[in-house]
């Protein structure tokens, strides 16, 4: 009852304060939390079951996911337009700040315990070791906010939309025939190291802690990344908000001036934080996902925080936070931001951000051990 009552409470707020449509991102946010909780749908985990143990279905879940969305929203972004609605991709520079940022944020995933969404949803069905990270989370992208300088200026490619640069056609076909090596490679493996392949459309047995299968998670969740290309005008996307609470905080405690860094100095960047926290999409967003996960953790009574932590966990969250944090920014983005939303966007940087990934998550994995991650 009261993680419905704040989701109505909210919605009826933004509407009143800041119009429908923020009210329409908000019950979308909160969707996306319920269903990523209701699934298990962790970045973070399929990736370390897949380079760790060669089990694949996270990974297909993922390609199934991405293939709904490059189809629907790949043309729709080329056009500029959805169901009449005006709207635009993700497109950023593939550079070193891309490669090096992708590295750490991977680093990061594996010893945080999650990726962005994977950090919310998780923290708002109240997992207090992941609350940890989220805030360390915040701090890291906040210094990488006041620390651009040092980094913005690495060499990179400009924007390149890879439909403007070799045809919508040959980048849609060309994405999906990727999807489906991932997919059937993973396959492969998963046979021959655990002589089956576990299914994704199958619902999970009864001794899993997820209620719904991998296809469906990922099938919803490319529905309301589709919703959220239409309602906001671009994809979803998570972190830009956290170097902006972040920077609040230290404005706000006359820590600094962050105005005057030369990350909000950046004209598409000096909007948001300038006008109120919640006129910012992607906080809203953010906002209504970790309730939505509150939602869906309390409905199936399984919202009970466990307020002792060992010590060597708290460090992986602190650590692992200030990583995902700093990655984030410096790569443009996260998982999600650029990975998900760059690939369906047609960004090249969104396919550069994958490989120094999942390279971080390898080191991510070896590093494990040593904070008793794995017990």
């Amino acid at each position: 009852m009261i993680a419905a009552l704040l989701l109505l409470a909210g919605a009826l707020g933004l509407a009143l304060h800041h119009g429908g449509n923020h009210a329409l991102l908000w019950g979308l946010g909160a969707a996306l939390g319920y269903t990523l909780y209701r699934g298990a749908f962790s970045f973070a985990g399929g990736f370390r079951q897949a380079l760790a143990e060669g089990r694949g279905a996270g990974l297909r879940a993922q390609m199934l996911m991405l293939a709904i969305l490059v189809i629907i929203m790949l043309p729709a972004i080329h056009a500029g337009t959805l169901a009449g609605v005006p709207v635009r991709g993700i497109v950023f520079p593939a550079g070193v700040a891309v490669i090096i940022g992708a590295f750490i944020f991977g680093i990061g995933m594996q010893l945080g315990g999650g990726c962005a969404s994977g950090t919310l949803y998780t923290a708002g069905g109240g997992n207090t070791r992941m609350l940890l990270t989220l805030m360390f989370f915040i701090i890291g992208a906040t210094i990488a906010a006041y620390d651009s300088e040092r980094w913005a200026d690495l060499p990179a490619l400009s924007a390149i939309s890879l439909p403007e640069l070799i045809g919508l056609w040959p980048a849609l076909f060309g994405s999906l025939a990727i999807f489906l090596c991932v997919a059937l490679v993973s396959r492969v493996i998963e046979q021959r190291r655990h002589g089956r392949v576990e299914p994704i459309f199958a619902a999970p047995s009864a001794e899993s802690p997820r209620r719904w299968s991998w296809a469906m998670a990922a099938i919803i969740l490319a529905v309301l990344n589709i919703l959220t290309l239409w309602a906001a005008g671009r994809p979803w996307v998570i972190t830009a908000s956290f170097p902006l609470w972040g920077s609040r905080i230290v404005a706000e405690f006359g820590w600094d001036e962050p105005a005057f860094w030369a990350f909000w100095e950046d004209p598409t960047r000096t909007e948001a934080f300038l006008r109120p926290l919640l006129a910012e999409r992607s906080s809203v967003m953010n906002f209504g996902l970790m309730l939505g996960a509150f939602f869906a953790a309390a409905i199936a009574a399984r919202f009970k925080p466990a307020w002792r932590l060992p010590w060597r966990h708290g460090c992986a969250s602190v650590i692992g936070g200030l990583l995902l944090g700093y990655g984030a920014v410096m790569a443009s983005g996260c998982n999600i931001s650029a990975y998900v939303a760059g690939i369906a966007s047609g960004s090249l940087h969104g396919w550069l951000w994958i490989l120094p990934g999942l390279a971080g998550n390898w080191v991510g994995l070896q590093l494990r051990p040593l904070l008793r991650l794995d017990r």
